[in-house]
């Protein structure tokens, strides 16, 4: 890139003379050295690649992409489907504490970090025994020691040989031996690495098996690189074993969204994470804290948590920060700890939201219409936040900009009435609307309040990470297959929520005679408090085709509703499948459904109930595959 970058002037290319230019390590391109090469050239087709798109500093990457991801696989997933291997991770107990180190733009100041370090022999006999205690013979590791500086990898270097290792450095002073320090890692020739940011990309070395990381990692996306260099697959190798040594940090410091990237699922609380031993890691992975470690990371994201308070002091001290304008999105990329989670949470005076907090603030007067504020605030909070569809979410952002659709397209008038009960939540008239036209209309009355919700779904649209398929069910639907939808999004869409009557079912299944159709909604995980000795069905998936669903007690394979189930391609009826992993998430909202899509009979035994096997038609996403697979042993 750099060579390029320096000669783009004598160029004699036309800006067309690409048709394809491919970017890898992507999230480099908002830096200075990429934008003249970009800007120079107009290819038909921008391909960037990158296994960590989120930048430290918040930068957003996904502009020069049409603010689109055309495909994307988390590290979870990609554990999953055995494109990496599994992890063992210990975070083991530290002698330090770094409680008052340093903190300077985001991170601890490296040089505080190596005198503390390099002035500490008590830490490294702690180091070296656990080593000991948890991977056994160390003599036969191939690992990589992350360091914080030159200085302190090769004092780290030399106390491994002082012990008997063999630890070898590889720093930006001696990159000229990149490849030969590669190779007798490879070989065995040394056992541990001792390494700074060197080996963060670019390298590829499988046959890696444990990772040590004798600092902190202060960016998500240097601890996913350092991390990504142990996961790759090698014959002999069954997993990774990681060493974290964790201590008492800065107030500033982040542990959640380490573990939030290894579990890969955004509606598990991660303090019930760490309290429950991490139950929903990918198949095959584990994390293991020790007592103080496991104490300092609760304490820690306890005190991390988001609250109106905080909100409120960081939009007062908004302009001593930016020049930026006070927006959702400017604030929320100058705070990148603030999800919209935490601002949606937080409800105030029967509303609340980013306006809301602005005018709590002092930023702006009062003028927001409560009416609509609260409108706003319960769609965006219960309602759009859990929703993973691109296509209704581009469906509200156009509403939001018009207050209209297209009433002779059967889809967007079954999401205009989602969009209804996703803001107003009752029939119409209960509001004094004698027409759809006219509730949805009256939601853009109030320009803050439009623009607020416009930003929050701009920002959704940017992060989706599920990729939605067509639903062809016989008839137009505005659902689509993998995407996540409110059960009152459902309804609507089926029309069983009207604009003159709301259904009052909770039943797990309803069937919709005129539409010949039958709607199965699953919660994975059931609880004696959620689900009586009635209702408490053996769901689980089978592999990622086959799902495993029993029938209401009643029942019967020779009649009524029982043989209905039985013959139903016979009878050309669509059996519609849905399935949640939870009642509710972490910010204790009824979680919404994924749309698995129609589902044909696959085998079925028993009576009262019956055990079916449906067959889908499109493969469980990996991400519901591990909760789905683990509750068939669990």
């Amino acid at each position: 890139m750099q060579t390029l970058n320096n000669r783009i002037d004598s160029l004699d290319l036309a800006p067309d003379y690409f048709d394809y230019i491919i970017v890898d390590e992507v999230h480099h391109i908002a830096a200075n050295s990429y934008r003249p090469i970009l800007n120079r050239f107009t290819p038909k087709i921008l391909l960037g690649l990158t296994a960590t798109p989120e930048r430290h500093d918040g930068t957003d990457i996904s502009e020069d992409f049409c603010n689109t991801i055309a495909a994307e696989l988390r590290l979870p997933e990609a554990i999953n489907l055995r494109h990496l291997c599994p992890f063992q991770y210990f975070g083991v107990d530290d002698t330090v504490d770094l409680s008052s180190v340093k903190w300077v733009k985001g991170r601890y100041l490296p040089s505080e970090l190596t005198r503390i370090y390099m002035t500490n022999d008590q830490r490294v006999g702690h180091i070296l025994r656990t080593m000991e205690d948890v991977l056994g013979n160390i003599q036969t590791i191939k690992a990589l020691a992350f360091c914080v500086s030159q200085d302190h990898a090769q004092f780290m270097a030399e106390k491994f040989c002082l012990k008997g290792l063999k630890a070898g450095v590889l720093t930006s002073s001696n990159s000229q031996e990149r490849v030969s320090l590669r190779e007798k890692l490879v070989k065995g020739e040394i056992n541990i690495l001792c390494v700074v940011d060197i080996f963060n990309e670019g390298v590829d070395i499988p046959e890696i098996d444990t990772v040590i990381f004798l600092r902190p990692t202060e960016s998500l996306t240097v601890f996913l690189q350092q991390l990504g260099r142990g996961l790759r697959l090698s014959d002999g190798k069954d997993c990774l074993t990681v060493l974290d040594f964790v201590g008492n940090a800065h107030s500033e410091y982040d542990f959640s969204h380490k573990f939030r990237a290894l579990i890969g699922k955004k509606h598990i609380s991660i303090i019930d994470e760490v309290q429950d031993d991490f139950p929903h890691l990918p198949l095959g992975c584990s994390i293991v804290l020790q007592k103080q470690a496991k104490e300092v990371i609760l304490k820690n994201i306890r005190n991390a948590i988001v609250n109106k308070q905080k909100l409120i002091k960081w939009i007062r001290g908004y302009p001593s920060q930016t020049n930026l304008k006070l927006t959702l999105s400017n604030f929320m990329t100058l705070y990148p700890q603030v999800s919209l989670e935490d601002i949606y949470k937080i409800k105030i005076n029967g509303g609340g939201g980013w306006s809301r907090l602005c005018v709590q603030a002092g930023f702006t007067d009062d003028t927001l219409d409560k009416k609509i504020e609260q409108a706003m605030f319960r769609s965006i909070s219960i309602r759009l936040l859990q929703c993973s569809s691109h296509s209704y979410l581009l469906f509200i952002q156009r509403l939001m900009k018009s207050g209209a659709w297209d009433t002779s397209n059967e889809i967007e008038n079954q999401m205009a009435l989602m969009a209804h009960y996703d803001f107003w939540q009752k029939p119409g008239k209960d509001f004094g609307f004698d027409s759809l036209e006219k509730s949805l209309s009256a939601l853009i009355r109030d320009n803050k309040l439009r623009l607020e919700c416009l930003d929050v779904v701009n920002h959704l649209l940017k992060n989706i990470e599920t990729f939605e398929l067509p639903m062809d069910i016989g008839f137009p639907s505005a659902l689509n297959i993998h995407s996540r939808y409110t059960r009152d999004q459902i309804l609507a869409a089926f029309g069983i929520n009207r604009f003159d009557k709301k259904s009052s079912s909770r039943e797990g299944v309803i069937e919709i005679k005129h539409l010949n159709c039958e709607l199965l909604f699953v919660t994975l995980k059931k609880t004696d408090k959620k689900f009586s000795p009635t209702t408490f069905y053996h769901d689980y998936a089978i592999n990622e085709i086959l799902f495993h669903w029993q029938s209401q007690n009643s029942a019967r394979p020779d009649k009524g509703k029982g043989l209905s189930y039985l013959q139903h391609q016979k009878n050309n009826k669509k059996i519609i499948l849905f399935i949640r992993e939870d009642t509710t998430d972490e910010y204790k909202r009824a979680m919404g459904f994924v749309n698995l899509g129609p589902v044909n009979l696959e085998s079925h035994y028993g009576s009262q109930p019956i055990s079916i096997t449906w067959r889908l038609q499109e493969p469980l996403p990996p991400y519901l595959w591990s909760d789905a697979a683990k509750l068939a042993v669990g």
